[in-house]
């Protein structure tokens, strides 16, 4: 039967495939592909945990036998058959041998998908006794995964990692089709979306999230349709599923019927189109109608993404978010000379162009991964996170200087610190950079200048940027964070995801107040938030006198279009009216419409003449 769900749309573009489901566990549980090489040590892996279990409930049942009636009730006995039982299950092995065989997967993600479809088939039965086996199923999965944790490493290795194959090739759902695939879940960390980046999904769908939360936004530097906030998607879908993603309209279609499936692929056919028409402005400078030039910058995750910037046309990295090489390491941080290769490797893959790296960012919706999630904040979004997690552990701290330090060696970096909004951090910050160059003199290592700037996230950064301009050379505007502290809206609750709005009047003015100071102190300013990379907020942000834009690389080829398009000298006066309206997105609309009618009216009069 068909039916659809509605989300948020954070990716562009329609997305045809079969769904595959990541089942929640209690247990953290990582979720990546193996080599086919791996499918033997992986059922292996399996086998020894469940025989663990196995073995467990022997010696308890041994206990139990020697207990007398009153200590040993007559129902744990039974409850402990059934966990034997069920242990020996031959769909439970049976499934989860197909998923790491057939679908490759790691061991842990097989067994908790064989997992939710037994699951489902408990929910299904009539009989009340049977359906409430279903928890029993649980708990001995559950035992299972943590037997499991000391068998191998629970995330992929980098190096397997690193030699991924993009392709579909090795995912068949039989012998002759290549279907793509459709990864649906809960939830995805920051650090799973990290383990897929290298992956074979065509899209993905989360029941919670919203438009600026940090899987939102690795799943737009994928470039690939998503839809976040879609509610309970991950009971609805079920595995295997034909799933239709619509990136544009926020809807996830199940089950869709052939004529739905024609009008789909018919709009993919058209976006790869549009796509290709786009490919062919990479080369061209994105200078205004009237000759201003205005630089356009990408914002990467990985060193590797380099290269995409570069073939997207970026003219530098305006965002390099150096916490992804932190994630997924069972909070084992990367040393300095990791890091200092990764920033080496990127600055080298920008070919002479800039690169600014941000220190690290974690805390809120970026954990190191989900065994290190700190449950001790009551809202994690206003504790130790940013700056103030980078100051508070030194070490660190300036293990990670001392690496930007030795990469800006090798070519243009610029040095990014979020989160500021105290002089104090500020003077800690700037005294911590000091000792990192004193200990690379020290040792006799080289290293190379950096320009210093800070993100402009706060509004007590907004209010008191002369104190900012003082210090730093540029800054940058982190408008998802702006908005978030400014509306007191979490950017992560799609309950809560309407009222998370850009051109609310507020944010509009910070934004502009922000570079108008610079404008006036003459130093730089970008935005390398999401309102960056949104081609309706082009124009406004140019008629705020904005130059330089920082996105995602996937996105940079549409807000070139629109640049190409627009005589920035006129835009002054419409933006300053958007600015002092009380609903600011009428304005804007009402605006680009007009502007939009004239210039066809004026084309129509060229023509006609």
């Amino acid at each position: 039967m068909t039916f659809s769900i509605h989300g948020l749309a954070v990716a562009r573009g329609i997305a045809i495939g079969r769904a595959v489901l990541i089942a929640s566990s209690r247990v953290d549980v990582a979720h990546y592909f193996i080599q086919p090489s791996q499918v033997s040590s992986e059922i292996d892996r399996v086998r020894v945990g469940r025989n663990a279990v196995v073995d467990e409930i022997h010696r308890l049942q041994k206990s139990v036998s020697l207990m007398g009636p009153k200590e040993a009730p007559h129902e744990l006995t039974a409850l402990l058959d059934v966990h034997l039982m069920l242990l020996q299950d031959e769909e439970l092995i049976g499934g989860v041998k197909h998923w790491i065989t057939d679908r490759l997967y790691n061991a842990e993600w097989a067994l908790t998908t064989q997992l939710e479809v037994i699951a489902r088939q408990f929910d299904e039965m009539e009989d009340e006794y049977l359906r409430e086996r279903k928890a029993d199923l649980e708990q001995i999965t559950e035992k299972v995964l943590l037997a499991m944790k000391g068998a191998a490493s629970p995330i992929v290795p980098v190096s397997l990692r690193s030699h991924r194959k993009t392709s579909q090739q090795d995912l068949l759902l039989d012998d002759t089709v290549d279907v793509p695939l459709i990864l649906v879940a809960h939830d995805l960390s920051p650090a799973d979306m990290l383990q897929f980046k290298q992956s074979v999904f065509a899209g993905f769908v989360t029941d919670v999230g919203g438009k600026t939360s940090h899987t939102a936004i690795v799943a737009r530097s994928l470039d690939i349709p998503a839809v976040v906030g879609a509610r309970s998607s991950s009971q609805l879908v079920r595995q295997d599923d034909w799933v239709i993603i619509d990136g544009d309209a926020g809807v996830v279609i199940v089950d869709p019927s052939p004529i739905i499936l024609a009008e789909y692929g018919f709009k993919q056919r058209q976006g790869e189109l549009e796509r290709g028409r786009l490919s062919r402005l990479r080369h061209t400078p994105a200078i205004t109608m009237d000759g201003q030039k205005v630089e356009l910058l990408a914002n990467i995750e990985m060193p590797e993404d380099a290269i995409g910037a570069v073939k997207a046309g970026a003219v530098g990295v305006g965002l390099f978010r150096s916490e992804f090489l932190f994630m997924g390491r069972q909070g084992e941080l990367p040393d300095e000379e990791e890091q200092y290769q990764a920033y080496k490797s990127a600055v080298e893959g920008m070919q002479g162009m800039p690169v600014t790296i941000r220190t690290i960012d974690v805390g809120a919706d970026k954990q190191l991964s989900e065994a290190h999630k700190d449950e001790g904040h009551l809202n994690p979004a206003l504790g130790l996170r940013a700056i103030r997690w980078s100051l508070a552990d030194p070490a660190m701290f300036m293990t990670q200087l001392r690496a930007i330090l030795r990469a800006a060696a090798h070519g243009r970096v610029n040095l990014l610190i979020p989160m500021l909004a105290h002089a104090s951090e500020i003077r800690q910050t700037l005294a911590l950079l000091d000792q990192a160059r004193v200990d690379l003199d020290r040792r006799g290592q080289g290293y190379g200048p950096l320009q210093l700037g800070a993100m402009i996230e706060i509004p007590a950064a907004a209010l008191t940027l002369k104190l900012f301009l003082k210090y730093f050379d540029f800054l940058s505007i982190g408008t998802n964070d702006l908005i978030q502290y400014t509306l007191a809206i979490d950017r992560a609750d799609e309950s809560v995801a309407h009222l998370y709005d850009p051109m609310h009047p507020a944010v509009l003015r910070l934004v502009a107040e922000t570079i108008a100071e610079c404008q006036a102190q003459g130093k730089s300013v970008s935005v390398c938030g999401e309102m960056a990379g949104d081609v309706g907020l082009t124009r406004l942000l140019l008629g705020l006198g904005l130059r330089s834009f920082s996105m995602h690389p996937a996105q940079i080829l549409a807000v070139k279009q629109e640049v190409l398009k627009i005589d920035a000298g006129k835009l002054g006066p419409w933006a300053r009216e958007v600015l002092e309206s009380e609903d600011p997105a009428q304005v804007a609309y009402t605006g680009q419409v007009e502007r939009r009618s004239g210039i066809i009216s004026a084309g129509a009069s060229r023509n006609h003449a």
